[in-house]
């Protein structure tokens, strides 16, 4: 267990070191890029609007029990751009994106084309996993800002229409709570959790456990791998920034 943890550590330190070298494969990227896009952006978006209405009609009825209706609005706000959103665009491309790295390249590892190229003096990390781990990345960057206008604007419709809601407070309550700083740490933990999900869809399937039945294996233990570090990620992120930035009523 604690020699796969480290050979994964080593290659996400691979992939970041990869990075920065030359030449980038800019073909590969923007294929990439668009593939992960097209099969996550449907979705995604399908999701985001059950979970900001869910959000929203529990905080709206948990907060008119208390009396808070004002708060409905910051509060449906930052349950969604902090918590939602990240997570919904996380366990989307690691199920979908990362599931299909983790296939491409555990195909190519078992038909020893992986070898191939380390024989021929060519990094496999560079030229075929960096543009993958940095494709995931940005692609949930972006879906992370539409599920996060998704998940509000679904929010506001069913606290407003459903709840009785007054539009006028539900808008006046973003700057109550809600600042700059939470659209930040949800941007972050999008771009974070991309990373986490290609690099572990990389490494099951540059070590599958042999032919194809084994590469399917490996689909599977990449995808259930990622979905475990993405919530413990995302714990210790969120307790980083709530000591780092105050809330406006503390």
């Amino acid at each position: 267990m604690l020699r796969e943890t480290g050979k994964l550590f080593a290659l996400g330190l691979d992939i970041i070191r990869g990075i920065f070298q030359r030449p980038f494969q800019m073909r590969e990227f923007i294929q990439q890029a668009w593939f992960i896009a097209s099969v996550t952006i449907l979705p995604t978006a399908l999701v985001a609007i059950p979970f900001g209405a869910v959000i929203s009609l529990q905080f709206g009825s948990l907060a008119r029990q208390l009396g808070a209706q004002s708060y409905t609005g910051a509060g449906s706000v930052l349950a969604t751009v902090q918590q939602a959103s990240p997570l919904v665009t996380a366990l989307l491309v690691a199920g979908a994106g990362g599931s299909a790295i983790c296939a491409d390249i555990g195909a190519r590892t078992i038909r020893e084309e992986i070898d191939a190229m380390e024989v021929l003096g060519v990094s496999a990390v560079q030229r075929l996993i960096v543009p993958r781990v940095l494709a995931s990345m940005l692609v949930a960057l972006l879906l992370n800002g539409m599920v996060s206008v998704i998940g509000v604007l679904g929010g506001y419709f069913f606290n407003v229409v459903l709840q009785g809601g007054t539009p006028g407070a539900y808008l006046a309550s973003f700057s109550a709570l809600a600042q700059l700083p939470d659209l930040w740490v949800g941007e972050l933990k999008a771009l974070i959790f991309g990373f986490i999900a290609a690099v572990v869809a990389a490494y099951r399937g540059l070590h599958p456990s042999g032919g194809p039945k084994g590469v399917g294996d490996a689909v599977n233990q990449s995808v259930v791998i990622t979905f475990l570090m993405l919530f413990v990620v995302n714990f210790v992120i969120t307790l980083v920034y709530l000591q780092i930035v105050p809330g406006k009523l503390s």
